[in-house]
C-alpha cells in the first residue's frame, strides 16, 4: 500500500510538470484553450521573374525586380546620401546597392559587413553605422562613397538579452537623439524571466547606457516615428496556438513607461484566458493598467518592417503622415494570411484602418514571397525584400 501511495504522488507530480511545460511553450491545458483550427502552410512557388507580374499596386503605382538572388534579404535602410543597404541575417552580411542611373534598378552589389552572425537591425547617424544581431550592437565609419571602413569598427553593446524564439532585433535612432532598440519575447507566451525582453529600450549614446521605453510588447520589430507629432508607433505581432482568429496583430503608440498586457493581454486589454495568473495577482488586475491598442488587424499575419512617409518626391501628399508595413505571413492560421504590404492610414495621428498596398504574393493556397524590409528613398521609390524568394522589387508612382 506504500508502494502504491509513492507511485500516485510521482504520477501526479509528473501531471503538474507537463501542465507547466505546456503554458510555457504557449500551450495552454485543454479545457481553457480557445478553438483552435488545424495549421494550414501556403505552399511554396519556386519564384520566376514573370511572377512579378502577378503583383497588383493601387492604381497609379508600379513595380519592378529592382534586384534578384539575394537569398534572403531583410532589413533595408536609405542613407541621407541615398545610399540603400539591406542586412541579410542568415547570411551574416549587410550590403549596399547601387543604382547608378536612377532607374530603380540595382547594378552592383558591394559587400560592405561580412562575418557578423546573425546582423538584422541597421541605421546610421553622423556618419556611422549601426548593426545589431540578437546580443550585440556594433557601428562602422562610413565612408564618403557608402563603403565602410571595417577597421574601424566599436563595439558598442555585446550583452543584449538571447534571442530565443525571436531574434531579429531592429533599432533606430528617435527625434530625441536617443536610439532606441526592440527586444522580442523569448518564446511564445511565457512570462520573460528577463525584464529586458518584450520590451522597447532606450540606449543613451553619450554612455551607451539603457533602460526600458515600454513593455510587454511580444515582438515589435517595425516601428518609427510619426513625422508630424513626433510620437512613436510600431506593430506588435500577436501570440500563435491561440486560434486563428485571435490573437490580432497590433498597432500601437508606444509610449515611455507604459505596459502592453503581453502576456497576459492583447488588443484592447483582452485578457488571454489561457495564460496562468500572476503570483500573488490576476491577469485580469494586471491588465487594467496596462495600455490598449490603437488599431488591431488580423491574426497571424506577421509584421515586420513598418515606416512611414516623410514628404519624398512623387509620393501623394495626402499619404504623408501615413505607413507602410511588411505582413511576412501566416504559419498559424487555417487559411494563409498575409504575404503583402499594406498601407497603415492616419488621421490626426492616430492609425485609423490598413489598406492593400502591395498584393499578389499570395495565389490561392500558394506563395512565393514574404515581405520584409521597406525603405522609400527621397526619389519616392518605395523598394521591398523578399526573404523567401530573394528578391527586392521597387514601386513608384506609373509615368
Amino acid at each position: 500500500m506504500k508502494y502504491k501511495k509513492f507511485y500516485y504522488v510521482i504520477m501526479a507530480l509528473l501531471i503538474c510538470h507537463a501542465l507547466n511545460v505546456k503554458a510555457q511553450r504557449g500551450l495552454p491545458p485543454k479545457e481553457v484553450t480557445r478553438s483552435v483550427s488545424v495549421t494550414k502552410y501556403a505552399q511554396v512557388l519556386e519564384f520566376k521573374p514573370e511572377m512579378v507580374k502577378l503583383l497588383k499596386t493601387p492604381p497609379g503605382w508600379q513595380v519592378e525586380l529592382a534586384a534578384s538572388g539575394l537569398g534572403k534579404p531583410r532589413m533595408l535602410y536609405t542613407s541621407l546620401t541615398g545610399k540603400v543597404y539591406v542586412t541579410r541575417r542568415d547570411g551574416g552580411d549587410v550590403l549596399l546597392l547601387e543604382d547608378k542611373d536612377k532607374n530603380g534598378k540595382f547594378e552592383n552589389l558591394i559587400t560592405v559587413v561580412s562575418e557578423f552572425k546573425g546582423v538584422h537591425g541597421i541605421t546610421m547617424k553622423d556618419n556611422w553605422m549601426y548593426l545589431c544581431n540578437n546580443n550585440e550592437l556594433r557601428r562602422y565609419p562610413v565612408k564618403p562613397d557608402g563603403t565602410l571602413n571595417i577597421y574601424g569598427k566599436e563595439t558598442l553593446i555585446k550583452d543584449l538579452p538571447d534571442g530565443g524564439q525571436h531574434p531579429n532585433r531592429t533599432m533606430d535612432f528617435g527625434p530625441d537623439g536617443m536610439l532606441y532598440i526592440s527586444i522580442g519575447s523569448l518564446c511564445n507566451d511565457c512570462k520573460e524571466s528577463d525584464k529586458e525582453t518584450a520590451v522597447m529600450l532606450q540606449v543613451d549614446p553619450k554612455s551607451w547606457s539603457r533602460k526600458l521605453y515600454a513593455s510587454g510588447l511580444r515582438n515589435t520589430i517595425g516601428f518609427d516615428w510619426h513625422p508630424q507629432t513626433k510620437e512613436l508607433w510600431g506593430i506588435d505581432n500577436g501570440g500563435d496556438a491561440k486560434g486563428s482568429d485571435w490573437p490580432p496583430e497590433e498597432v500601437n503608440q508606444i509610449k515611455q513607461g507604459a505596459d502592453y498586457g503581453f502576456p497576459y493581454a492583447y488588443g484592447k486589454r483582452e485578457v488571454d484566458k489561457s495564460r496562468e495568473d500572476p503570483a500573488g495577482n490576476t491577469k485580469e488586475a494586471v491588465v487594467k493598467n496596462t495600455e490598449p491598442s490603437v488599431l488591431e488587424l488580423t491574426a497571424h499575419m506577421a509584421p515586420i518592417a513598418f515606416t512611414f512617409f516623410r514628404g519624398a518626391a512623387n509620393i501623394p501628399s495626402d499619404w504623408s503622415g501615413d505607413g507602410l508595413v511588411a505582413w511576412h505571413g501566416s504559419w498559424n492560421a487555417d487559411k494563409p494570411v498575409g504575404f503583402k504590404v499594406q498601407r497603415i492610414h492616419f488621421e490626426n495621428g492616430k492609425a485609423v484602418k490598413a489598406e492593400d498596398f502591395l498584393t499578389g504574393f499570395l495565389q490561392g493556397e500558394s506563395r512565393f514571397g514574404r515581405p520584409a524590409g521597406i525603405t522609400v528613398t527621397k526619389e519616392g521609390i518605395i523598394y521591398i525584400s523578399d526573404d523567401a524568394s530573394g528578391n527586392i522589387y521597387a514601386v513608384r508612382k506609373s509615368n
